[in-house]
């Protein structure tokens, strides 16, 4: 089994875009800005690309010309992210329909620099293992954001809190078809393994803060938090039950701050 068994919807990603793009470090793009391509022009292949999202946060913080080659197994949303591309006249894109942990060396020829978000967490030891291996070889920076470390903080807090969020990472952690997923051990693991081919792997925080403006996305974040929490504790869901909906009406309300920590990695050949 691979990543393709993996599906995320369109709908989940363009609500989160907007604190995607809030979250990820700017202060890890201005080092990655020191490693310029030498001949100006930038060859990207963003992987697990969804609709696209890192794409259009991304492209207009490079300068020169920028050829984007994005990566997904799901065709619908490969469609979604070649209709909404990145601004600027010197941007191409292209798409292709591709199981990123099965790539090989001359999948990525001539690339200058490889992207991903929201991806470490939900790959396997074997999966990463194998993301690495290609990259480093690929011998360019690699910049991979928002993976979760599971660290969540909501005010005003509740005693059930910790119970759901212990329960919550260990879903993250989950064994499934493909094996064990990482889940909050994705980015340390990632940082070792990088660092194993000689590379250089800085990590710099990017948390979600979702308040009143970020009512929608809180709501939906919540709603899958909790369930996720439930289906790996069965146990919980008679006190789970109350806990959601007090909760979600503090989210509709505006009375919820979520903190959702992340981490993004920028690794240097």
């Amino acid at each position: 089994m691979t990543v393709e068994a993996i599906r995320v919807s369109a709908g989940w990603l363009d609500l989160r875009e907007g604190a995607d793009a809030a979250a990820r470090s700017r202060e890890l793009v201005a080092r990655l800005l020191q490693q310029r391509p030498a001949g100006g022009s930038w060859v990207i292949h963003d992987l697990a690309c969804g609709s696209g999202s890192m794409g259009r946060w991304l492209a207009p913080q490079l300068p020169g010309p920028q050829r984007w080659i994005l990566h997904d197994h799901d065709e619908d949303l490969l469609a979604l992210a070649a209709a909404d591309v990145p601004g600027g006249t010197a941007v191409s894109v292209e798409t292709r329909l591709s199981d990123i942990t099965q790539l090989a060396a001359n999948d990525l020829e001539g690339v200058t620099l490889i992207t991903a978000s929201a991806l470490l967490d939900l790959l396997t030891v074997d999966e990463l293992a194998a993301v690495i291996r290609v990259c480093a070889g690929a011998a360019c920076p690699v910049l991979f954001t928002l993976s979760v470390t599971g660290s969540v903080d909501l005010a005003p807090a509740d005693p059930l809190d910790a119970r759901v969020a212990c329960a919550f990472n260990a879903h993250q952690r989950r064994v499934t078809p493909r094996g064990r997923l990482l889940g909050p051990a994705a980015v340390d693991a990632a940082v070792e393994g990088f660092r194993a081919f000689g590379a250089e792997a800085l990590a710099a925080p990017s948390p979600w803060r979702l308040g009143a403006a970020e009512t929608d996305l809180a709501v939906e974040w919540l709603t899958g938090w909790v369930g996720a929490a439930c289906e790996q504790e069965q146990g919980l869901a008679a006190d789970a039950d109350l806990y959601r909906r007090r909760r979600l009406r503090e989210a509709e309300a505006g009375r919820l701050a979520v903190t959702v920590d992340h981490a993004d990695l920028l690794v240097l050949p």
